[in-house]
């Protein structure tokens, strides 16, 4: 019989969180932003001991009614865990590189771990929410701090325009979402996905097929999946680069694991009616993603329709429909988060020789001369990114593919790697940039040891010493996986 004291337990990681954030924000109120780099420091143990909680039910594969908590609105199972530690990685980098870039302008502020922590907060949330209310409650505690954080620096035009379009088109993408739950509601009885799933087993109604075109629809928002995916190019150019690399990184992890427990666990038994859905946005997300970033000049942008085009790869693994795909899924994420965060580490020591950010691509000319370790590190992101073997990226685009193929979405497949051709065109064009133009004279060296240590950590894993990892990387994943297919 599940307890109080059970349930507590489970949720050990977020209490440990909820806790932390509200006491650090006391601090923060107390002592002011002087205190800035030494609550920084401590959120990052926070989240390293929230690692440490979570860590046992990804290694056991924990999962099944045991892991449910409060009534089951709560789920702290191996898929829940798996997402739990790439967040938790995200959120530690997004913490790591903020001081020296924050530093530079005088806005480094002691509110920016507080509010990264209340945000990893509603992501828990969001990846072990088993009810449709608990999951809006999560993603809304996420979506609040992000707009926040979008807007951090208070006195850049581009921050304060990116964080009003996020919260404006936020707030649309949350009204989709509800409105979906409350049809699922209405014609289900209830918001339990258990009991959704099985009362949308046999004919579908049509009131039931919209609120199942509703959710897709707000949580396609916060994939930034295709059609929903404007406002990703302009978060991601105005947003503070930490941010951006945060927003780049564990929303993202969240966002899609949410849209993977709704799709298995809440509308499992009507696979045929969202497949297509979510078939139209893979597919939809790696055309635009990879044409619209084939004219972009400013670095950030062009990494932002990269990230749409890997999300276009990441739902052809979710469209299978299978277990094998959701671990295709899985795999991709790890590979993805370190691609992301190498490139949005070598967006940030990119400086000129006062200190200004360097966005603009055509400032990259003579990178390889002026800072050859970095050039190369730039090569390597780009060519992962762009799936080119022997680099890790290469292996993620394989494993969703082959899911898709095992299968039998063969020509969703052979699609995607015709579509894949086109990004590599723009990430060449950034390394033919670094290393074969002129000069632009406007790369200065230097850059902070965290942010080095970080570059070679990540290049290291997405490098052809990343396909070690792979036997361990995929049996994590096949247990995440399993987990999330349990059915009660």
């Amino acid at each position: 019989m599940e307890t109080y004291g059970h349930s507590l337990n489970l949720i050990a990681a977020e209490l440990v969180l909820m806790v932390s954030a509200l006491v650090l924000l006391l601090v923060t109120a107390w002592i002011g932003d002087k205190a800035s780099r030494s609550i920084s420091i401590i959120a990052v143990g926070v989240l390293a001991v929230c690692a440490i909680i979570t860590v046992p039910a990804l290694a056991q594969g924990a999962g099944g009614l045991d892991r449910v908590a409060f009534m089951g609105q709560f789920t702290a199972d191996a898929f829940a865990a798996f997402a739990k530690l790439l967040i938790y990685i995200s959120a530690a980098v997004a913490l790591i590189v903020a001081p020296a870039f924050f530093g530079r302008v005088g806005a480094m502020r002691a509110e920016y771990p507080v509010l990264i922590l209340l945000a990893v907060l509603g992501m828990n949330m969001m990846v072990s929410a088993t009810d449709l209310m608990t999951l809006y409650i999560g993603l809304e505690l996420n979506s609040l701090t992000a707009y926040v954080l979008a807007a951090f620096l208070r006195t850049d035009e581009r921050s304060a325009e990116a964080g009003l379009k996020y919260f404006v088109l936020g707030a649309l993408a949350s009204g989709i979402i509800l409105f979906g739950m409350s049809l699922t509601y209405g014609f289900t009885g209830s918001t339990d996905f258990a009991v959704v799933r099985l009362a949308l087993t046999g004919p579908l109604s049509t009131g039931a097929l919209f609120g199942i075109i509703f959710v897709f629809a707000g949580l396609a928002f916060k994939i930034s999946a295709v059609p929903f995916h404007m406002w990703t190019p302009d978060v991601y150019e105005g947003a503070p680069t930490p941010v951006t690399t945060f927003f780049a990184t564990a929303p993202k992890v969240a966002a899609l694991a949410l849209t993977m427990r709704v799709a298995f666990d809440a509308f499992g038994e009507q696979a045929g009616a969202w497949q297509q859905i979510i078939i139209f946005m893979a597919l939809a997300s790696i055309i635009v993603g990879a044409l619209g970033a084939i004219g972009q000049v400013n670095i950030k942008r062009l990494l932002a329709y990269s990230s749409i085009n890997n999300v276009g790869f990441l739902l052809i693994g979710l469209a299978t429909g299978t277990a094998e795909g959701a671990s295709a899924m899985l795999v991709y994420l790890v590979i993805y988060v370190f691609m992301s965060i190498a490139g949005f580490v070598v967006v940030l020591m990119l400086r000129d020789d006062e200190g200004r950010p360097i966005e603009a691509i055509a400032d990259l000319a003579g990178l390889s001369q002026a800072r050859p370790a970095l050039a190369w590190a730039l090569l390597a992101v780009m060519f992962s990114l762009a799936g080119i073997p022997p680099l890790f990226g290469f292996w993620a685009k394989f494993v969703v593919f082959q899911a898709a193929v095992n299968a039998d979405l063969i020509v969703l497949a052979a699609l995607g790697i015709a579509a894949s051709v086109i990004g590599a065109f723009y990430y060449i064009k950034i390394v033919k940039v670094a290393f074969f133009d002129a000069p632009s004279g406007r790369n200065a060296t230097g850059a902070p040891v965290s942010h080095k240590v970080l570059l070679l950590l990540s290049c290291l894993i997405i490098s052809p010493l990343g396909y070690l990892l792979t036997p361990w990387l995929g049996a994590l994943a096949d247990k995440a996986s399993s987990s999330l297919f349990f059915v009660v």
